[in-house]
């Protein structure tokens, strides 16, 4: 093995244990009974939290990646993006579970009456074919469909920030919800630049 698969080997597997970090701290804490006096609530906050902060990462990767030319990035991008996913699983899981027991009949109320709820359900369900999509084999049999599916995750990210802000708005506590606001506004912001340049380019170059 060369330097640089070794190199990208260990940042994989180093980023792979710290995305475990949330899942470990939440088991340490059910076990030690420190998640506070309403456990459930704290599980739902954590893992939504956690699956807000993936998705900004993974939306970080591009950028970083034509920002430093470093195309390793991309590498840990499938990742990233599938620990988004699995805490996302997780937020919904213990809603689905441990708060609704369940009761489909309350959940139905609850997606189409509660708007943080809904965006929150139609997040989650946009994100199932990207998970289910984000292997080689997917890749290969997709082909530019693929690229097309995938830029859902814009979509994903801001259906996440209205869930996170609506839930948030009720409490009048905005203050993390306007931080992960504008983290999201300016990745897709810059790729938003990216893409009119782009287009100026073209005229350009065709005119």
């Amino acid at each position: 093995m060369s330097a640089a698969p070794r190199q990208i080997a260990v940042a994989k597997g180093v980023v792979f244990a710290a995305s475990l970090y949330p899942l470990g701290r939440l088991v340490l804490f059910g076990l030690t009974g420190r998640l506070g006096a309403n456990p459930i609530e704290f599980i739902t906050r954590s893992t939504g939290l956690w699956t807000l902060v993936f998705l900004c990462i993974t939306l970080a990767i591009t950028p970083l990646r034509r920002l430093t030319g470093w195309n390793a990035f991309a590498r840990v991008r499938r990742m990233l993006g599938l620990f988004a996913f699995f805490y996302g699983t997780l937020h919904f899981t213990t809603y689905f579970w441990f708060d609704q027991w369940f009761d489909v009949h309350a959940i139905y109320k609850d997606v189409f009456k509660r708007p943080f709820i809904t965006v929150g359900f139609a997040a989650f369900v946009l994100l199932i074919p990207l998970a289910a999509t984000s292997f080689r084999a997917a890749v290969r049999k997709l082909g530019r469909r693929w690229q097309t599916l995938h830029r859902a995750i814009y979509a994903i990210a801001v259906l996440a920030i209205l869930h996170f802000w609506w839930m948030k708005a009720g409490k009048h506590d905005l203050e993390l919800p306007e931080i992960y606001a504008t983290i999201v506004a300016l990745l897709l912001g810059i790729r938003l630049v990216w893409v009119v340049r782009a287009r100026i380019g073209r005229s350009m170059s065709t005119g």
